[in-house]
């Protein structure tokens, strides 16, 4: 069975350079009436694989009203979009496991697992190819989780200031990687949001480095008091 998409170019048929003629609706019955509008023209927004492919154009001016009277492509689309769509096996491997932030996965609206573009700028077109993706491009997060995360991205994207994971209390670093800057070099890496797992493994390591340092330093003070004073007044 044929999809809208397809439908609608055997009926417009596009040259070679993506231009059809303009198709007007009534043309929307027999083998096409499934192309008919009555549902806002889901096959044909901005959103759809046909917009993504081409230029489309709509034509209200023939009737009264808002209502599309013509539908036509002008050309392709050299605009790339990013795709939200992510790889079954990737859906697989991470509808089961539990919140990276919350460690919970449940049946009820706010607890249900998403699978999550960790990096929330989505303008990667590696992740945004599903033949590219890979798993650690995605987390999961329950939907409360990613919802807040979503609006902290987009305030992130506004002002190009990365979240400070210190405002979670108990936090000891502000970032595990790079600063409250973002960068086009470090992009989200480093930010508690891109990858809660991976900022607590630092932190263990860190945490570690600091007392192995304290310890050392503490005992070298012990066995050698002088010359640990004579290091201070140097």
């Amino acid at each position: 069975m044929a999809t809208k998409k397809e439908l609608f170019l055997k009926l417009a048929k596009p040259n070679k350079n993506g231009v059809s003629r303009w198709v007007n609706v009534n043309e929307f019955n027999g083998e096409y009436k499934e192309l008919q509008l009555g549902n806002g023209g889901s096959w044909c927004r901005k959103s759809s694989s046909l917009a993504k492919e081409y230029n489309v154009e709509f034509d209200k001016s023939i009737t009264n009203g808002n209502s599309i009277d013509r539908i036509r492509l002008n050309g392709y689309n050299t605009n790339k979009s990013f795709n939200h769509n992510i790889r079954q096996d990737i859906k697989d491997y991470y509808k089961n496991q539990n919140c990276v932030m919350l460690g919970i996965n449940g049946t009820s609206e706010n607890t249900k697992i998403e699978i999550d573009h960790k990096d929330g700028r989505k303008d990667d077109h590696r992740v945004s190819n599903l033949k590219t993706q890979k798993l650690e491009d995605f987390q999961p997060l329950s939907k409360a989780a990613n919802d807040v995360k979503r609006q902290i991205c987009k305030r992130c994207k506004e002002t190009n200031k990365r979240w400070n994971a210190k405002n979670l209390k108990g936090n000891p670093f502000e970032f595990y990687y790079g600063d409250e800057n973002y960068t086009e070099e470090v992009g989200c890496v480093g930010c508690y949001q891109y990858d809660p797992v991976e900022y607590r493994k630092t932190v263990v390591i860190k945490v570690g480095e600091m007392a192995a340092k304290e310890a050392v330093d503490a005992v070298f003070k012990k066995l050698y008091p002088e010359e640990t004073d004579e290091l201070h007044r140097k």
